[in-house]
């Protein structure tokens, strides 16, 4: 593991930290407006149903439940089983439970869904670059996801404050760069997406 993102989280946490109230402030109200667009150029109006996925908000985090709930699009939950992350169906008032990491996630009952069922992929982030090198918490989950081809052929945006959008951040070689993010000036798409 790259040292020099253990010392950057700790900074990214609190600036993101910061700066997270003017965030939820935006998806609450100007965050519909980016609906339409988004289901658009992701095409997640087109034949069969395809999930968003998103991520139980932790402590720090935006909570894009409200904002995606309006949206009538169905969504799907991450969920950590042994050493793998995958992706369930999950609506409001589903029962969940705690997954590996501790985090609620939908039941093995709700089955999960393999890439081809999903539209879009909303990641969290502790910081991001303009190449869409994304700094996370350290366990990886998201890339080894995504270096499967079928998983990183699927758009993923970080959402995240704007104040943690920077020139450049260390990358790994196994890091899988996103397609942009989302954060209180709108959503950015990289035009070099992988």
């Amino acid at each position: 593991m790259n040292p020099d993102k253990a010392q950057l989280r700790p900074q990214y946490r609190q600036l993101r930290h910061l700066h997270a109230p003017a965030l939820q402030r935006w998806l609450e109200q100007a965050g519909p407006v980016l609906q339409p667009s988004l289901r658009r150029a992701l095409a997640l109006d087109g034949p069969g149903e395809r999930h968003v996925g998103l991520a139980w908000p932790l402590p720090g985090e935006p909570d894009l439940r409200p904002w995606l709930l309006s949206s009538g699009l169905p969504l799907a939950l991450p969920a950590v089983v042994g050493n793998h992350l995958l992706f369930r169906p999950w609506r409001d008032g589903q029962l969940l439970s705690p997954d590996a990491c501790g985090i609620p996630a939908p039941t093995a009952r709700a089955g999960h869904l393999q890439p081809q069922q999903m539209g879009l992929l909303l990641i969290p982030a502790l910081a991001i670059d303009r190449r869409g090198v994304r700094l996370g918490y350290g366990g990886g989950w998201y890339d080894r996801l995504r270096a499967d081809p079928a998983w990183r052929r699927l758009p993923a945006l970080a959402v995240l404050p704007q104040a943690c959008v920077v020139p450049e951040l260390p990358c790994d070689p196994w890091d899988v760069p996103l397609n942009g993010w989302i954060s209180e000036q709108g959503w950015h798409a990289l035009q070099t997406a992988p």
